[in-house]
């Protein structure tokens, strides 16, 4: 598998995500949300984190992977959109 995941300097946005070659998205593997909406100032995370999502047959086949290669890529996004608390968008 060729996996290229590159988040952005300052933002909780990817700026190249591909498997195998293939544009990707990550809403396929999961979700980002910021967990701790309360504890952050108007347009600021209190803790961003990514969740990932079980696996389908659909997202598989549409990037070529298996199921152990898909628990790494859900890793890979943890890494890089798990970042706590930013205060970038205020």
């Amino acid at each position: 598998m060729k996996l290229v995941i590159k988040p952005y300097g300052a933002l909780c946005e990817l700026k190249k995500f591909t498997i195998n070659g293939i544009d990707a998205v990550y809403e396929d593997f999961g979700e980002k949300y910021d967990h701790e909406p309360t504890h952050a100032e108007d347009y600021c995370c209190g803790d961003m984190r990514f969740e990932a999502k079980n696996s389908t047959l659909e997202i598989l086949d549409k990037y070529f992977i298996d199921e152990d290669e898909y628990d790494k890529i859900c890793g890979e996004l943890g890494d890089a959109l798990d970042f706590g608390s930013c205060g970038w968008c205020s």
